[in-house]
């Protein structure tokens, strides 16, 4: 990708974005993934974790006999998650997580680094995470874990019909009704877009940011352009053997591919 500064791409294709459709995207949000919840009730009485990308913290109340702190590069997500009242969360980068190193017994980052626009500031994130969990003594068994998840690639089977050949950089459009109180989240493959600086072998319907940036329609309301890399299979695993992690676990759910990891 042909970016001059990745920091002020996400700011523009990210992070105003979410702080536009906050109210709109956490009204979405409020049924917890089957893995992501398992992977907190399974957790031991006391725990403490972190939620990095929190959004609207719909992961605080899955088990109350631990405890999260939560954090968000959204301001207003945070707000959200903070009118919950159950555990803590402020604003803060998944690349700066204000937090003392290796006191952490798990994290979770759902469906968060994805949103980062180069290779190496997908690995420092996923470097920031393992560097709060607890290191292993003996083995990769009995120190902190993280569950990480991002979307995939391979999605042929979904609506969005993405697959091999086609680009893992993509804009995905967030539409905020006007006629809905919530609002509809149009990702399919026939309006996806591909981001300004993004090549991409045999994408033929592909538009930049300025042929499809953000604008009114009458009958739908504002459309919001979101930026995305989609994983490859393999490729999550790969980002944090690069961060100095281990993948202990890993797989694939709904479009999206997933592991539990902790420190080498």
């Amino acid at each position: 990708m042909n970016i001059n500064n990745f920091e002020d791409y996400e700011v523009e294709h990210v992070h105003r974005v979410y702080e536009h459709i906050a109210p709109h995207f956490s009204a979405t949000r409020f049924k917890p993934w089957p893995i992501v919840e398992s992977f907190l009730r399974n957790l031991p009485i006391g725990a403490v974790g972190l939620d990095i990308g929190c959004g609207n913290g719909k992961y605080f109340t899955v088990n109350p006999n631990v405890y999260i702190m939560g954090s968000d590069r959204s301001s207003n997500l945070v707000r959200i998650a903070h009118d919950r009242k159950s555990q803590d969360s402020l604003v803060a980068d998944a690349l700066d997580v204000p937090h003392p190193n290796s006191r952490f017994d798990f994290a979770i980052s759902i469906a968060v680094i994805h949103h980062f626009s180069s290779p190496a500031r997908r690995v420092a994130s996923i470097r920031s995470i393992l560097a709060a969990l607890k290191p292993p003594s003996n083995d990769e068994h009995d120190g902190g874990k993280a569950l990480i998840y991002v979307w995939a690639l391979e999605q042929k089977n979904s609506r969005r019909g993405w697959g091999d050949g086609d680009p893992q950089d993509v804009f995905v459009p967030w539409v905020m009704s006007k006629r809905l109180p919530g609002s509809k989240n149009e990702a399919d493959k026939h309006n996806r877009q591909t981001p300004e600086g993004c090549k991409a072998d045999g994408d033929q319907g592909g538009k930049t940011h300025d042929e499809a940036k953000e604008g009114k329609d009458e009958k739908e309301g504002v459309t919001y352009q979101r930026y995305y890399h989609l994983y490859r299979s393999g490729e999550l695993e790969a980002d944090i053997a690069s961060a100095g992690g281990i993948a202990i676990e890993s797989g694939y759910e709904k479009d999206n591919w997933w592991a539990i990891c902790a420190q080498r």
